[in-house]
C-alpha cells in the first residue's frame, strides 16, 4: 500500500484508509465477527489508518473497534476518531463536552492516547464556536498526552478557510468533495491547505453509493441530474466490464496532495477487493469516458448543515 505524509504532522499513512462507520451498524446489522474480521482483513491488507467517530452507531463503531483492535499493537495502526456530534441532531462543541468525549473514546477504543482528534461536522453549527472554544479545548487534551493532533471534518468548502484562517488545525477530512462527480474539494481548498501545512485527508469515494452499482440509498441529497447521470457511468463502465466503484475509488486515490482517501465496510471481501484495486492502474481511457458523461453535472451538490456555513 503507497503512503503519503500528512501535511507537518510525520505521520506517514496509507492512500487507502479503512473508515469504521459501518461497524456502528449506520446501514445494516453487523456481527461481532463481521466486525472483527473487517478490521483484521484491512490491517492485513494495508490499511493501517482507522477513522471513526462516537457518532457511528451512538458509540457501538468505537466500542467494536476497540474490541477488534484488543490484541493488535497500538504502534502498527494509526487511529482517528472524533467529537461534537453524537446524534443525527446531537451537536455538542463545548470545551467541557470535549474533555469527556475523549476519555470515554479512550475507554471504549481501549488506548491511552489518539492519533487524531477531529471536530465532527461542525458545518451544523455556529462555527465560530470551534474556533474560540473547541479548538483551545482539544489543545490542552493534545498538551495533555491523549492526543496527537487535531482539526475537523465536513462537507461545504467554506468550513475550511473559516477555520483555518483564524486558527491552526494539523489536518482536516472533507467527504463526498473529491470523486468521479464532484472535484470541488480539490479544485477549490486543496491548494490553500497544502500552502498552510494543513493535513488533507477525503472520505467517501463512492459518494454514499451514488458510484457503485447498489440501490442508490433514499437518504442520498443529490439532484436527481446527478443521480441519473451516476447510472448512465455506472452502465457505461458495466458495458466495459467494470465496476464503477472500481474506477471512483481509483480516481480518489490518484491525487498527490491529498494523503489518505477514507472507504468504510463490514464486509471483509469489499475491503479486501478495495486494497486490490488500490494497487492496479487505472483505465485512463474509461475516466476520460466516464468524466465526459458527468460534464454537465460536474461538481453538482447539495446543502449541508446550517444554510450560512454553505
Amino acid at each position: 500500500m503507497h503512503h503519503r505524509e500528512l501535511g507537518k504532522t510525520g505521520l506517514q499513512i496509507p492512500v487507502l484508509a479503512f473508515g469504521a462507520s459501518s461497524l456502528g451498524q449506520e446501514f445494516r446489522s453487523v456481527t461481532l465477527e463481521e466486525a472483527i474480521r473487517s478490521v483484521r482483513v484491512a490491517l492485513d491488507s494495508g490499511l493501517n489508518f482507522i477513522d471513526t467517530s462516537p457518532f457511528y452507531g451512538r458509540g457501538m463503531s468505537e466500542v467494536l473497534l476497540g474490541v477488534a483492535l484488543r490484541d493488535v499493537p497500538r504502534s502498527s495502526y494509526t487511529l482517528c476518531t472524533k467529537l461534537g456530534r453524537y446524534d443525527l441532531q446531537h451537536f455538542d462543541f463545548s470545551a467541557r463536552r470535549v474533555a469527556e468525549s475523549v476519555d470515554v473514546s479512550l475507554h471504549r477504543l481501549g488506548t491511552d492516547h489518539l492519533d487524531i482528534l477531529l471536530c465532527h461536522d461542525i458545518e451544523f453549527v455556529e462555527m465560530q464556536q470551534i474556533v474560540d472554544e473547541t479548538l483551545p479545548a482539544l489543545r490542552r487534551v493534545q498538551q495533555q498526552g491523549k492526543v496527537r493532533f487535531i482539526g475537523f471534518s465536513g462537507y461545504p468548502m467554506k468550513i475550511f478557510r473559516f477555520i483555518c484562517d483564524q486558527a491552526p488545525v494539523d489536518c482536516v477530512l472533507s467527504y463526498n468533495q473529491y470523486t468521479l462527480q464532484n472535484t470541488r474539494f480539490a479544485d477549490e481548498v486543496v491548494p490553500y491547505l497544502k500552502a498552510k501545512g494543513v493535513g488533507v485527508m477525503n472520505a467517501g469515494p463512492f459518494s454514499a453509493r451514488l458510484l457503485t452499482n447498489a440501490p442508490l440509498p433514499k437518504w442520498l441529497k443529490e439532484p436527481e441530474s446527478v443521480k441519473a447521470a451516476a447510472r448512465k457511468a455506472a452502465a457505461h463502465c458495466a458495458a466495459r466490464g467494470v465496476d464503477i466503484a472500481k474506477l471512483a475509488l481509483q480516481f480518489s486515490l490518484g491525487h498527490p496532495d491529498i494523503s489518505t482517501t477514507i472507504a468504510g465496510s463490514a464486509n471483509p471481501e469489499n475491503i479486501r477487493r478495495w486494497a486490490e484495486w488500490a494497487a492496479e492502474p487505472v483505465d485512463v481511457a474509461l475516466l476520460r469516458e466516464v468524466q465526459e458523461i458527468f460534464a454537465p453535472v460536474r461538481n453538482l451538490g447539495h446543502v449541508e448543515g446550517l444554510p450560512h456555513n454553505n
